[in-house]
């Protein structure tokens, strides 16, 4: 997997299929990437030899900066 873009509210993560994978296959491999990271669909583009390209999105979480334990 490359790695993510952050383009204001959002950060973006390009996903690679590679060809011979079924549609259902592809369902449930995004499936887990939005429920267990919050991730949702962007875009994606389907190559001549079977490929997908996958564009996820998920809004930016605020950043935790580390703090003293009282």
């Amino acid at each position: 997997m490359d790695e993510g873009v952050i383009d204001g509210d959002w950060e973006y993560r390009p996903l690679r299929l590679p060809p011979g994978i079924s549609r259902r296959t592809a369902t449930t491999q995004l499936t887990i990437h939005a429920e267990f990271a919050g991730w949702e669909l962007s875009r994606t583009l389907l190559y001549g030899d079977g490929s997908r390209k996958i564009w996820l999105r998920r809004k930016r979480q605020p950043s935790l900066l580390p703090g003293v334990i009282t």
